[in-house]
């Protein structure tokens, strides 16, 4: 059926500029799309929700979002990709599950509250070196002088923190396997996947909507540790079975591969990290410049994603927030653990979202002054 962009618009009744970190906003396209398979998939005459999740339409579904996901990160032969359940924190005892001996070491570089709870998980299955951390100032920066121990069985990061809005903008050279949590930055911005030995995220801020989780892992990593594994918790099993061994989250599925294709028609991810870098650059001017706001970040360590910042005037907050709220920008209250505003400008986010958040903070600061 051809797509109606304007008609779909005036179905939700207005412009809303949706700045949440996660579940976050979908393209227009991805929503018309999805909401045209709840009742007709294909023309089956049933909704995505009611079709068998082994028959050839949905394995359709699932085969295309893997390689989607391959082709995107330009993935080695030797990865395979998993859509699976329970979210990132799922992964956070998984990875050491799978890949970590009693009695090994893992190294764990310490961000923000996401990874350290992958910490807390990673010690009910061996030792683990947390090489660096940056707590002591409320994770406010990338800590990046640090040594990695050689008997580690890898390196654990987490690309970008959502809550704290700090990034590793300069991936880490390690000889063990890297081990990366890309939940709110997973194919934002052009790198070499190929690094990693094992990339996890929960889809839904860059990805699609919240219920599935992308594991992209190198296969030959695994069937290195002697425990028994759970076959729910072992890579090895998922992979046999196609990322079918149990039943999959079939709509959350459906909208990734949806939003992959998306992503794969704006240019793929070298085209859609100039219009990220665009829409930090105008928003993070924007903070530099007005005088009643200010970043809580290192400069050189900013999220291209989770922009925070806080008022000079503290007293102003809440006011701010109820003047954007009329202006339509929705989501930007800053996290209890940092407070202030946080802006997510992840990929399914227009320019013109940005420009009209920069105007507000314009407007409201000249009303102020």
């Amino acid at each position: 059926m051809e797509q109606n962009n304007e008609a779909f618009n005036l179905d939700r009744n207005m412009k809303v500029h949706n700045f949440n970190a996660g579940p976050s906003i979908l393209p227009n396209e991805v929503l018309y799309k999805a909401s045209k398979a709840l009742i007709d998939f294909e023309g089956s005459g049933m909704s995505i929700l009611e079709i068998g999740h082994r028959t050839p339409p949905f394995v359709a579904v699932i085969e295309e979002a893997r390689s989607l996901v391959r082709e995107l990160m330009q993935l080695e032969d030797d990865f395979e990709v998993l859509f699976l359940h329970g979210g990132a924190s799922t992964q956070f005892l998984t990875i050491p599950m799978n890949l970590l001996e009693s009695g090994e070491t893992a190294a764990y570089t310490d961000t923000g509250v996401w990874s350290s709870k992958a910490i807390k998980e990673a010690k009910l299955f061996g030792y683990v070196d947390v090489v660096s951390s940056s707590k002591d100032r409320n994770y406010n920066f990338i800590p990046k002088d640090f040594t990695v121990p050689p008997q580690a069985k890898y390196l654990h990061i987490t690309t970008n923190n959502t809550i704290y809005g700090t990034q590793w903008h300069h991936i880490p050279e390690t000889d063990v396997p890297l081990v990366a949590d890309m939940s709110s930055d997973i194919l934002s911005r052009s790198m070499d996947f190929n690094k990693f030995a094992l990339i996890y995220g929960g889809v839904q801020k860059n990805m699609g909507a919240a219920g599935a989780t992308v594991v992209a892992v190198r296969k030959s990593i695994l069937g290195k540790v002697t425990r028994n594994i759970p076959s729910m918790l072992d890579y090895r099993v998922h992979i046999d079975n196609a990322s079918m061994f149990n039943t999959p989250p079939v709509f959350a599925v459906y909208i990734s591969m949806l939003t992959l294709r998306w992503l794969k028609a704006q240019g793929g991810v070298a085209a859609i990290e100039k219009i990220n870098d665009r829409k930090a650059a105008l928003l993070y001017g924007e903070i530099d410049e007005n005088p009643l706001f200010r970043g809580t970040v290192v400069k050189e360590d900013r999220s291209k994603m989770n922009v925070c910042f806080i008022m000079d005037k503290p007293e102003l907050e809440e006011e701010f927030l109820k003047f954007t709220k009329k202006e339509d920008i929705v989501g930007i209250k800053g996290h209890r653990s940092v407070g202030g505003f946080r802006a997510s400008i992840y990929n399914a986010l227009p320019l013109d979202s940005v420009e009209v958040m920069v105007e507000a903070m314009k407007y409201f600061s000249m009303k102020k002054a």
